[in-house]
């Protein structure tokens, strides 16, 4: 899979990981991602798997969700780093993924939807 230098979060700090903000970044998923995904406590499967505490889960092993075989083998362990480079162009970072999702360009974006990920399933 696609191991790209992980971008800071603004070009002038250091910190890669500076926080996003949850309030932020729940509009952006509701905008984005709620059609497909559900991310807190008692969530359903829809069309795409539930993403309730992602972080620290190895992909593609929702239990009954259908994934694709790239997904399913990929190894990869979900990481706010590795969501932050995969977020920016899913079937970029994970060819062969079922995802039909454009990404999200803004770095901001990103570490927004990542805070409101983590504290959905806080």
């Amino acid at each position: 899979f696609r191991s790209t230098k992980l971008q800071t979060k603004n070009s002038d700090t250091s910190d890669p990981m500076a926080p996003g903000d949850a309030k932020k970044g729940k509009k952006i998923f509701m905008a984005k991602a709620s059609a497909c995904h559900d991310a807190g406590p008692g969530c359903v499967m829809a069309t795409g798997p539930p993403l309730y505490k992602i972080i620290g889960k190895q992909a593609g092993q929702w239990p009954g969700f259908s994934y694709s075989e790239a997904n399913k083998h990929s190894g990869i362990v979900w990481t706010e780093e590795i969501l932050f480079e995969f977020l920016l162009n899913p079937r970029k970072y994970m060819p062969g993924t079922k995802m039909a999702f454009s990404g999200i360009k803004k770095a901001q974006d990103r570490w927004d939807v990542i805070a409101y990920l983590q504290a959905a399933s806080a």
